[in-house]
């Protein structure tokens, strides 16, 4: 094993136990409309991911901007996987993270929009920026 792989592997190892949240990152489905009741059901996500993840904010002021007729509050994030993080499919913007757990139980429930899924060989981690819009 190389020099470089030896760090990889420690810095790897590093952000696994800084991973503490517990999140769901999936695609949202299309409600199926049900033509006897007339009324859209539930729609299926396809889940990407299930499983441990550090979520973090980029910076502490979050960003007011128009939405619709109501102001939303934008706050970035950066979501680290684990690094052998294997997808059913490649996430992409507009797939939703969802936190069920966390040391910080003002995270749990929050949802996060995914705004950019960058790939690097050299990374400690899977790193998914997103946004909350609430």
């Amino acid at each position: 094993m190389s020099a470089l792989e030896a760090a990889l592997a420690a810095g790897r190892l590093a952000a696994a136990e800084l991973q503490r949240e517990t999140v769901t990152l999936y695609r949202p489905g299309v409600p199926a409309f049900d033509w006897d009741t007339g009324v859209d059901g539930p729609a299926s996500a396809l889940v990407l991911y299930a499983g441990p993840a550090r979520v973090k904010p980029e910076r502490a002021e979050g960003r007011e901007v128009e939405a619709g007729e109501e102001n939303v509050t934008l706050r970035r994030f950066t979501v680290s996987l684990p690094w052998s993080t294997a997808t059913s499919e490649r996430p992409a913007v507009g797939d939703l993270i969802d936190v069920s757990a966390s040391p910080d139980a003002r995270m749990v429930g929050l949802r996060l929009w995914v705004t950019d899924v960058p790939f690097s060989s050299t990374a400690t981690a899977w790193r998914i920026s997103a946004e909350d819009r609430s």
